[in-house]
């Protein structure tokens, strides 16, 4: 049997908690029935830096919606 299908994407967070004087990139994986969390993360003074990153890896920004969290940023996949 095949592994199921993953897809990453990467939500840029402005300050959170664990990280209070930097913005903070973290992807997660899609999987059917939803998402899940990994440790992979990147962090920066700047936002700009992280969507240059993000950029430069091929992926596309997502605005956040309105019922996000607030200091969600945007989404990238």
């Amino acid at each position: 049997m095949s592994e199921p299908a993953v897809m990453s994407m990467w939500t840029i967070y402005d300050h959170p908690t664990d990280f209070p004087n930097e913005f903070v990139a973290r992807r997660h994986e899609i999987v059917r029935g939803g998402s899940r969390p990994t440790s992979d993360a990147m962090a920066s003074h700047s936002l700009d830096l992280l969507r240059d990153e993000l950029a430069r890896r091929g992926l596309s920004c997502i605005s956040r919606h309105p019922t996000d969290e607030p200091q969600i940023v945007e989404t990238w996949l």
